[in-house]
Parts: structure tokens; C-alpha cells; sequence
């Protein structure tokens, strides 16, 4: 069984305090769960492999949580180092919430410049932020290989967007597309086309395309910059906030940090994408991330 398959021994990891550690199955295929077997444990963070390329598993000590991608609760038994890494230690929602709870209602909502990866992921960082900020949402994934595709996901953006603003949600949203330069992320990935999905090559993509948001934001003078990737179970929501933050000091607007997946964030998502009828792509856009 599965959760047998998680358990690992305590004395094989060689280390002392008992925790707890919940995990986000990194696989496009619910198929591949029964296959989990038990890989090595790095400074808390739990990883493990499957056969293939580019399925993981990954553990982080933030408590018990639900296993968002296919909705089945996993507790880990597992041994914490001597060494805690903060990062880890971050709760982004609570972060973002925090943020909402101390903005001025006597002034005006302050302008976000949202990226986003697509109109699923969208639907309800949109519906649960357009209340509380006045967004342009930032349409640039030079990621999605095929042209087509690429026309297909922007079209859909802006016909959420456009219904939302018909029925009033909240503050009226904007959008703005950027250029298509797949060639940009094809030089980008040069050396990395066999690295894992989830690993190096998409950590460099989430730079390219939020260092591009941090850019045109800071250009346009918006107070914050952020991305509806992290509603993703797929995608590294602490990986995606170190970089925000890290192009925050350097292009000079703050970042909003998040995990949108929280709270059922993501399941809510996928409510809104049936109710607008929205297409649902099943992979990044990159040719890798389809083998």
C-alpha cells in the first residue's frame, strides 16, 4: 500500500527528533502513486524517486497536510536533522494573508502585475485577489513550445478575465500579453533538455518569466509583483517565493508572496475552470515536460 511504502525507518536516516512531513506527488499521472518507493532524506526535505525521468515526491516539515494533487491524506514518519532550513519553515499564505489584512480600505487597492501561467490557474488567484488589489494580469510564458497552443491558453486568459470584469467580481482587471519568444526559452534550457520535470530547467523558467514580470512591473510602477504558479501542486511554491523575493531587491518593487494551492485553492480552481468552461492543458507548454 502506499502509505506503507512512505513509512521509512527511523534508524536508517540516523537522526534524532520525530517529525511530521507532508508531501506534493510531482507527477502528471495518478497511475504512477502505487509505484512510490522510498528515496533519501536531505535536511527535512523528503524526496522520492519513481522509475522514469520525471516523477518525484517531495516532503517538507511544514505539519500534516493533504497530498493536493490527487487528494489523499499522507503522513511520513521521518527523523529531523540537527540543521533546520528557515525557508522551509515559511508559511507564504499566511505571509500573503497578513499582507491583505494590513491594507489601508481608507486608500486605494494596490496595483499587483500578476503573472500568469494560465486561465485554470488564474480563475481563482483572480477571484480571491481582485477584491484586495487592482491587478494587470501579465500574460508571458515563452515556455509553450507550439504556437497554436500558445494562442490557444492566451485566448482563453482573456476570456476569463473578460467575464469576470462582466459580473463585477471585484476591482476591474487588466491584461497584458508579452512578447512570444520561444526561442528565448529554448536558449534558456541549452544543457538542461534532459534534466527531470520539476528540477533545474524549471527553476530557471520560473526565473525567466518572473524576472520579466519584476521588470515590467517595476517599469510601470506597480506596488507588488507576483505569479499564479504556485496554485499548482505540480510546481515549487518555496522555490517560486525565494525567487521572488530574490528579483524583489533586485528590480526594486515587492514581491506577494503565496502559496494559492492552500486552503483548497487549487480545488477551487478547478471548480472555476468546469463552471467557465475552461480549457485545461495537461502539461507546462514545454516540449520536455511531454515525454
Amino acid at each position: 500500500m502506499l502509505r506503507d511504502k512512505l513509512m521509512t525507518s527511523e534508524a536508517s536516516l540516523g537522526l534524532d527528533t520525530p517529525q511530521r512531513c507532508y508531501g506534493e506527488f510531482h507527477s502528471q499521472r495518478e497511475a504512477d502513486i502505487p509505484q512510490l518507493a522510498v528515496g533519501s532524506f536531505t535536511r527535512e526535505v523528503c524526496e522520492y524517486e519513481l522509475p522514469g525521468p520525471d516523477r518525484y515526491f517531495y516532503g517538507c516539515p511544514s505539519g500534516v497536510a493533504d497530498c493536493i494533487s490527487f487528494g489523499e491524506r499522507i503522513s511520513v514518519s521521518v527523523r529531523a536533522g540537527a540543521e533546520r532550513d528557515e525557508m522551509n519553515q515559511v508559511n507564504y499564505q499566511k505571509e500573503l494573508e497578513k499582507i491583505i489584512s494590513g491594507l489601508d480600505k481608507g486608500k486605494a487597492a494596490p496595483s499587483l502585475f500578476l503573472h500568469s501561467c494560465c486561465a485554470p490557474c488564474s480563475s481563482y488567484v483572480l477571484e480571491y485577489l481582485c477584491g484586495f488589489f487592482r491587478i494587470t494580469v501579465f500574460y508571458f510564458n515563452p515556455n509553450i513550445s507550439l504556437s497554436e497552443e500558445y494562442q490557444k491558453r492566451v485566448a482563453e486568459q482573456k476570456r476569463l478575465i473578460e467575464a469576470y470584469n462582466e459580473e463585477g467580481k471585484g476591482h476591474p482587471i487588466s491584461v497584458v500579453e508579452g512578447d512570444y519568444e520561444p526561442q528565448r526559452f529554448f536558449q534558456m534550457a541549452q544543457g538542461l533538455e534532459d534534466c527531470p520535470e520539476g528540477g533545474e530547467r524549471c527553476f530557471r523558467c520560473f526565473d525567466m518569466r518572473l524576472r520579466e514580470t519584476a521588470k515590467k512591473g517595476a517599469e510601470g510602477g506597480f506596488d507588488y509583483f507576483a505569479t499564479t504558479l504556485t496554485v499548482s501542486p505540480l510546481k515549487n511554491a518555496r522555490k517560486l517565493n525565494e525567487i521572488g523575493q530574490s528579483l524583489a531587491k533586485e528590480c526594486g518593487i515587492a514581491w506577494l508572496p503565496s502559496d494559492f494551492k492552500k486552503k483548497e485553492g487549487y480545488k477551487r480552481s478547478i471548480e472555476l475552470s468546469s463552471q467557465y468552461g475552461l480549457y485545461r492543458q495537461n502539461y507546462c507548454g514545454c516540449i520536455y515536460s511531454r515525454r
